[in-house]
């Protein structure tokens, strides 16, 4: 099997799942992953994560050109401005996750780094997690968002609409999203209830040993 057919079987292998478990529902949620020739594959628009065909999916070139396949997500600038952003990345994946998007509408949410030091995995997996403002769906200002970042986060949440997260393959993007949800809904489970994190030197600690984004 060739990369970019094992890349399609595999992209689709991972959108069931995190349909069928209830991360995003409908006809929402968008993953992209680039080949190694520098191209994209992209899920189409419209469609359902627990539905897709791998020979449907869209299909970029290094130049960014539509190739084969349908007609991408309409949230192309967020996955685009990722890849501009942070060379590493080879996977982007955007749900509409229940919990992502609950904490995203609280007041007391911090817009810095929204996800409180509750585990060690949140901050192993995705380091700060920036909030950005609402976007209207498809609007390009969420690509310049994640671009005036320059690189420095892995992981943003959308106001109103959801997280955001890129990672160094598809299975480092899908795992920091599932992540990215199971931590959010530790904070709203125990929102209230004056939880114990993670001191601060405990997070500098686990900054130190594993190397980790943090500082920015």
């Amino acid at each position: 099997m060739s990369e970019e057919a094992r890349l399609r079987e595999n992209i689709c292998a991972m959108a069931r799942s995190i349909f069928d478990r209830g991360l995003t529902a409908g006809a929402s949620g968008n993953i992209s992953a680039r080949l190694s020739d520098g191209g994209l594959l992209v899920t189409p628009t419209g469609s359902s994560l627990g539905r897709l065909d791998p020979a449907r999916l869209s299909h970029f070139d290094a130049g960014g050109r539509l190739v084969s396949g349908d007609p991408p997500t309409k949230e192309m600038s967020l996955h685009q401005a990722f890849y501009e952003t942070r060379n590493e990345a080879g996977a982007v994946v955007h749900l509409h996750s229940t919990h992502s998007v609950a904490l995203s509408v609280l007041p007391d949410t911090d817009p810095d780094n929204v996800l409180p030091p509750i585990t060690p995995y949140s901050i192993m997996r995705l380091g700060k997690v920036k909030l950005l403002p609402y976007f209207s769906p498809g609007d390009p200002g969420m690509g310049d968002a994640v671009r005036s970042l320059a690189g420095k986060r892995s992981a943003v949440l959308l106001a109103n609409h959801g997280p955001v997260v890129a990672g160094k393959d598809l299975e480092a993007a899908v795992y920091a999203m599932e992540e990215m949800e199971e931590t959010a809904r530790l904070v709203m489970l125990t929102r209230g209830h004056g939880p114990v994190l993670l001191t601060e030197g405990q997070v500098r600690d686990l900054v130190r040993k594993f190397g980790l984004e943090w500082e920015n």
